[in-house]
């Protein structure tokens, strides 16, 4: 069944013995982790042995790092309404409508020249005030697919347009700019050389691992998932799960707007608009079932780091041998189909196994 792949092993274990949480152990019990934590290895280790001057060096491993949290908080956002069987297209247009209204906020009350309570005071006000508006479009999608029955695709569609025309009606179309007492949240450091925004993103994903797995909203989300039906009969609100669930989406999106904000230092309507493909791209190839049901954040990590790894060596590769860096998003492309056609045939050979075995 889905739902023990999503929640337990089905392996037992001694009575009051926590169960591992490591990417090892996972991806020793799940195959598709396994396959996922090959191919990240396999892919660092030939672009490394490729460029070995630049690849496996701290810079770049720093320059990575800046680029990973963005589109990964987008990506666990994703993965989040794809586990009940629908998709959020508009994060990244909720996104940069909460950085543009943060800028605003943050211009009107924090004076380049401020310090003190009255920064911590703006920075405060506009960071809720992002983040209300981020949650307030995930009730908006929620509401329109689960009260009034629009299918996912179609209703965040729609509200992709909506979210960034409003945005583009409040900018007129022109760029606006953050303060500089708040830029520290994208390009500060912690202990020296670690990214703010990587920190952030570690502690969402881990946050969420634990949503999942360790929580009765989790295994709600699982089961409803896998069998929509079976879940009502068994007593779960359907319709109130993916209200709360693509709250969270909204809520991650306005994260991701104010990294967004705080990394340029401006925020746009259009801004990332390839980021919503990518974020797809990731949680499919991190082994997220667009039907719903199954998923991982570990599988979502190693896939956000294999194409991380496939982007950056290649961007090297070309740049040196071509000076052109046109074949990466058809090597992103062929990575996820490559890893699909390997799970078609490995789950075939299980399935044929357990077959004979019966």
């Amino acid at each position: 069944m889905r739902i023990n792949n999503a929640g337990t092993t089905g392996q037992s274990r001694p009575a009051g013995t926590p169960p591992k949480l490591s990417i090892f152990s996972l991806a020793a019990r799940d195959g598709n982790l396994t396959r996922l934590f090959v191919i990240m290895v396999a892919i660092f280790v030939v672009m490394s042995l490729a460029r070995p001057d630049i690849f496996p060096t701290l810079s770049n491993f720093n320059s990575m790092s800046v680029q990973i949290p963005e589109i990964g908080i987008l990506a666990i956002a994703i993965m989040l309404t794809m586990l009940t069987g629908g998709i959020d297209l508009s994060v990244t247009s909720t996104a940069n409508l909460c950085g543009i209204v943060t800028a605003i906020i943050l211009t009107a009350l924090v004076p380049p020249t401020a310090a003190g309570p009255q920064v911590v005071f703006g920075i405060a006000v506009a960071v809720a005030v992002a983040i209300t508006i981020g949650l307030a479009c995930g009730l908006f999608n929620g509401y329109l697919i689960s009260r009034v029955g629009i299918t996912p695709i179609l209703a965040t569609l729609g509200t992709l347009t909506l979210y960034m025309g409003i945005a583009i009606a409040i900018t007129k179309g022109t760029a606006m700019f953050a303060v500089p007492q708040f830029l520290w949240l994208g390009s500060g450091t912690i202990v020296g050389f670690v990214p703010v925004p990587l920190i952030i993103f570690a502690a969402l994903a881990l946050v969420f691992a634990l949503i999942l797995n360790r929580t009765a909203f989790g295994f709600r989300l699982y089961m409803m998932g896998t069998n929509a039906t079976a879940a009502r009969f068994s007593g779960i609100n359907n319709a109130r799960m993916l209200v709360q669930t693509y709250m969270l989406s909204g809520l991650l999106a306005s994260i991701a707007g104010l990294i967004f904000l705080a990394r340029s230092n401006s925020a746009k309507a259009d801004y990332g608009s390839t980021y919503i493909l990518q974020a797809i791209l990731i949680a499919v190839l991190g082994g997220v079932n667009p039907s719903g049901g199954f998923g991982k954040i570990a599988g979502l990590v190693m896939a956000l780091l294999s194409l991380q790894f496939l982007s950056s060596g290649l961007s090297m590769l070309l740049i040196r041998y071509s000076g052109s860096n046109f074949l990466k998003e058809f090597a992103w492309g062929a990575l996820l189909i490559a890893v699909m056609v390997i799970d078609y045939y490995s789950n075939r050979r299980r399935d044929r196994a357990l077959v004979e075995k019966t």
